[in-house]
């Protein structure tokens, strides 16, 4: 049996493109990512769910084209509405570092 790797992210959004230039005068292209604080939407334990991952959203989406199921968890969680829910599985040991209604930051990286 492999050992499973738990690899925690953030979402972001493509901004745009532009090029690095190297000292050689070498063009990189590049990728623009926009990595607003990602806020955690649900905390999934061993205990409540089988496995351990947080869900977070991120963005900003109008309440007018929100469900109403995904408003109920949006206002259950205490957060703003996002573009989306995205989940990253966590190790058992990390869970606890993370609470509903926290953001996720790129300092992680």
């Amino acid at each position: 049996m492999s050992a499973k790797v738990h690899q925690l992210g953030i979402v972001g959004r493509k901004a745009g493109m532009t090029r690095l230039f190297t000292e050689d005068g070498k063009s990189i292209p590049v990728t623009l990512i926009e990595a607003t604080p990602n806020r955690i939407t649900q905390v999934k334990t061993v205990d409540t769910d089988g496995y351990s991952a947080i869900q977070v959203t991120a963005g900003v989406k109008r309440a007018a084209l929100i469900n109403k199921t995904g408003a109920g968890h949006y206002g259950k969680a205490k957060v703003e509405a996002g573009r989306g829910l995205w989940e990253f599985r966590v190790a058992d040991d990390k869970i606890a570092d993370f609470a509903v209604g926290g953001e996720v930051k790129a300092d992680i990286f």
